[in-house]
Order: C-alpha cells, then structure tokens, then sequence
C-alpha cells in the first residue's frame, strides 16, 4: 500500500468532513427549511450506502475471508463484524441524550425557537463529532480497498453532513449573532471524520493484513446500514415527502449500480 494511495483515502476523507461546514454556511442564508431537496437528498445518501453494502463491500469481505477460513467460517466472521459495526454505532447512539443527538432532526424554523439555543449547539455538535468519528474511518479504509467504491460514499456522507452543519451552526449564531463561532463549531465537528482517518492511518495501517481489511470492511457496511435505516430514512420521513426521499433511495441505488457496472 503505497503512500499515494493513503494520502487519496485520507483527502478523500477530508472532503467528507469539509461538508458539515458547508452546511454551516448554507444555513446562515436559510429562514425556511427546503424539505423537498432535502427529503430527496437524504434518501439518495441512504440508497448508495446500502447498495455499496450488500452488492460490493460484503461480497469483497466475504470473498476474501473463503479465501482464509474456508465457506463456513467466513460467514460467520463476516456476520460477527458485520453486527459488531451496527452494535458499535447503537452504543453510540445509546450513549447521546435523545434531544441532543443528531439523529433527531429539526427544521430550521424549529430550531429557531428553541430556548436553549447554544447549550444544544455545542451538545449536537460534540454528538456529530461522535458520529462522524466512525464515518471517517469507514470512508478511509472502503478507499484503501477500492477508491471507485470509496467516490461514491464520500458523496452520500458528505450529503448527509450537510444537514448537520445546519443543525450545528443555526442553534449558535442564532444563540451569539456570530457567524464565525457558530461555523467553527460546526466545522470542528466535520473534522472528526479524518480524525477517524488518521486513528486508522496510526494504528491500523502497522498492522494492514486481509483478515483486518475483511473486517473492516464488513464491519463498516454494519455502519452505513444502522446510518441509513436509523438516521437518513427517518429523517427524510420526517420532512413529510415521502414518495421523494423513496426515489432518491432508487436513485442512488441505480447511480450507484451503473457506476459498479461501468467499472467491471
């Protein structure tokens, strides 16, 4: 694995995390939440990270653990990790308080009358940081394994961070009048993906084999599942447009089945 290759995973990573400010900023320019786009837009982030899931990084982890362990055993450690990356992400969201976890979405105009405006900015800023920590690490090692792959989930993370940003940074400047403090915050909270980045460049990489890679990488498809079902499914729901967060789903589903099939 040569050093060109980490520093791509790791930019690629970067860009993931660059989102959540971007969303800062956008909510700096936004009185009334544009529920359609953002309906549609959850849902396509949802739709890749489930396809890539099941249809590419699974089969890589399972094909690849047969090769070490035989029929039987791979596809045992391949559901241990698999279950062992949503089991991961549940305990985090266990450990969040409901009203501060990023999970729990509000439009722009709710937020806008919340009476504890920067208490719940800093908390569902520290909360995302939390959550992107893991994030990160799935976008790093899926690039380490398969940067066509990797592309396309750095697109729905960094999607789905944008929404975030908005959560971050509304509360704060609504709370201060600052703009540059309530985008710092937000911004902080995005570098916690290549900040789960460089803890697997740290302590991973020394000891990089397939059985660690087969791990990972199932174990990161339990992640993005629990995301998609937990977080942007519910969420797109919420914004009452159903019928348009289903077709992003099959959007991204088919973008990203074109894309794997353009590569073979």
């Amino acid at each position: 694995m040569d050093l060109h290759q980490i520093a791509i995973a790791f930019g690629l990573t970067m860009i993931a995390g660059l989102s959540t400010g971007v969303g800062s900023i956008l909510a700096f320019f936004t009185k009334h939440t544009n529920t359609r786009f953002l309906s549609y837009a959850l849902g396509f982030s949802a739709g890749v990270m489930i396809f890539v899931s099941f249809v590419e990084l699974i089969p890589t982890s399972l094909a690849d653990f047969t090769q070490l362990f035989g029929d039987k055993k791979a596809f045992l450690y391949m559901l241990i990790s698999f279950f062992g990356g949503i089991a991961l992400i549940m305990l985090i969201d266990f450990l969040i308080p409901e009203d501060e976890n990023p999970h729990e979405v509000h439009k722009v105009e709710e937020v806008d009358k919340s009476k504890r405006l920067k208490r719940m900015g800093i908390l569902v800023a520290l909360s995302i940081a939390v959550h992107n920590f893991p994030e990160g690490l799935a976008t790093f090692v899926a690039a380490l394994d398969n940067l066509d792959v990797a592309i396309p989930i750095v697109v729905a993370i960094a999607i789905h961070n944008i929404p975030e940003g908005i959560a971050v940074s509304i509360p704060i400047y609504h709370a201060t009048g600052d703009k540059k403090k309530a985008f710092i915050y937000s911004f902080l909270s995005g570098m916690a993906e290549p900040l789960g980045a460089l803890v697997g460049m740290i302590f991973l990489l020394p000891f990089w084999n397939p059985v660690i890679n087969s791990v990972l990488l199932a174990g990161i498809s339990g992640i993005m599942v629990y995301i998609s079902l937990d977080e942007l499914l519910p969420s797109a729901e919420k914004y009452g447009e159903h019928h348009l967060s289903i077709s992003g789903v099959v959007t991204g589903m088919l973008l990203m089945s074109l894309s794997l099939f353009l590569l073979m």
